[in-house]
């Protein structure tokens, strides 16, 4: 049964500039949160472009501020090419600056970025300091490679502003799985607010499966929001192509942000191909891969979540540009036995490719080759919420008395 807490009132920021990584993140948590606890209402600042492409459980909405794109380079632009950049992170700033101030938040979860884009941020978190406000930062198990984030996080004061500015950090994965900070010179400061709560597990979210062109076991290929999945989609391709026993049905998912040209070359290649099912995107991917016998993926963290959630073999293979997270996040699941990886040059491969396909059809699950690993992200989540709300409550109780 959900228990009560009254009227809390949770704000998360989601930058999303490239991929659906950090909307999808916050989603899941809202919903486990509103899900567990009546009384709680959760409000998402996003940046996506598709934020509304989505379902919200009831008490969960979202804010969608203007969207700015991240470049292949590391560049930012505004996806409306007819406004400035900085004209659009100016929108952006005031977007998030006025919602708080109207929300009035209990508890503001940031994703990701501890100042938010171009530090849009910063002033929000300075002001909703002075309301009281639980101030909370949101990391996912890997970061980056550690000499790419002290080189980010060094231009912008970033450890010194997280030890002032917030009172938690959570960890999105176990403390024995990646240290997000490893390498970094995190001062005590933020090290005694770090909390690793665990991976983030998912489920179904509709009761059933969704239907594919055929009855059948089939693979899944996922490449999250498909920007930059291009090379994996077409390495799959080019492999079945070149081993006729490959036989095994299956989906592949290009994700929304694969330009256009892209998904139509890719869907012309399939078409007359029985084993090969394209689509462009589900919002539902929890069931898609809780369907699938086995997937292939680039191994963001929402995609590696879902694989361990589901149970399922997985064969990886992480891109290394223009962050090396996903080839973290792999090769430590590898070692640990969780997934299997391939490299990008061993993906071009035609031959090699398919024979890891092959080999993936037979693998063991992660229950199997990995056996003890907990999914406990969501509850950690909702007992700190919940102790946090109570005491809130109990002093609040004790100041009216």
């Amino acid at each position: 049964m959900p228990r009560h807490l009254n009227n809390a009132r949770i704000l998360m920021y989601s930058h999303d500039t490239f991929g659906l990584g950090h909307l999808r993140r916050c989603r899941t948590i809202a919903h486990s949160l509103v899900e567990n606890y009546r009384g709680v209402q959760v409000l998402i600042i996003s940046g996506a472009t598709i934020a509304g492409a989505f379902d919200y459980r009831a008490r969960v909405d979202f804010v969608k501020i203007p969207s700015v794109i991240k470049l292949h380079n590391g560049d930012y632009t505004s996806m409306d090419q007819h406004i400035d950049l900085a004209e659009t992170l100016k929108m952006r700033h005031s977007s998030i600056r006025h919602t708080a101030e109207s929300f009035e938040p209990d508890i503001f979860i940031v994703d990701k970025e501890p100042l938010g884009l171009r530090g849009e941020v910063e002033d929000t978190l300075v002001y909703l300091k002075t309301k009281g406000t639980r101030l909370v930062l949101g990391l996912r198990d890997v970061m980056d490679a550690p000499h790419l984030l002290k080189a980010e996080w060094e231009r912008h004061d970033t450890l010194r502003k997280i030890g002032q500015l917030y009172d938690d950090v959570w960890v999105y994965g176990p403390p024995e799985f990646h240290d997000p900070l490893e390498g970094l010179d995190a001062p005590a400061s933020v090290r005694k607010k770090m909390h690793f709560v665990g991976f983030l597990q998912r489920k179904v979210t509709s009761g059933a499966v969704p239907e594919t062109d055929a009855d059948e076991d089939y693979l899944l290929v996922t490449t999250g929001g498909g920007g930059d999945g291009a090379d994996l989609v077409r390495d799959v391709i080019a492999a079945y192509q070149a081993d006729p026993a490959l036989t095994y049905k299956t989906v592949i998912v290009l994700g929304p942000y694969m330009p256009a040209e892209q998904r139509a070359v890719f869907t012309e290649a399939c078409k007359d191909d029985p084993r090969l099912e394209v689509i462009e995107f589900d919002n539902r991917m929890e069931d898609r891969i809780a369907g699938a016998k086995a997937v292939i993926a680039m191994g963001g963290y929402n995609t590696y979540c879902e694989i361990l959630s589901f149970d399922k073999p997985a064969l990886i293979v992480p891109r290394t540009q223009p962050r090396e997270e996903q080839l973290i996040r792999a090769t430590r699941g590898a070692e640990l036995g969780l997934v299997d990886m391939l490299s990008a040059d061993d993906s071009a491969d035609a031959t090699k490719f398919a024979a890891a396909i092959k080999a993936l059809w037979k693998r063991d699950p992660p229950s199997v080759t990995a056996p003890g690993l907990q999914m406990e992200g969501l509850p950690h989540i909702g007992e700190i919420v919940e102790g946090w709300m109570k005491n809130k409550g109990r002093h609040l109780a004790i100041a009216q008395g």
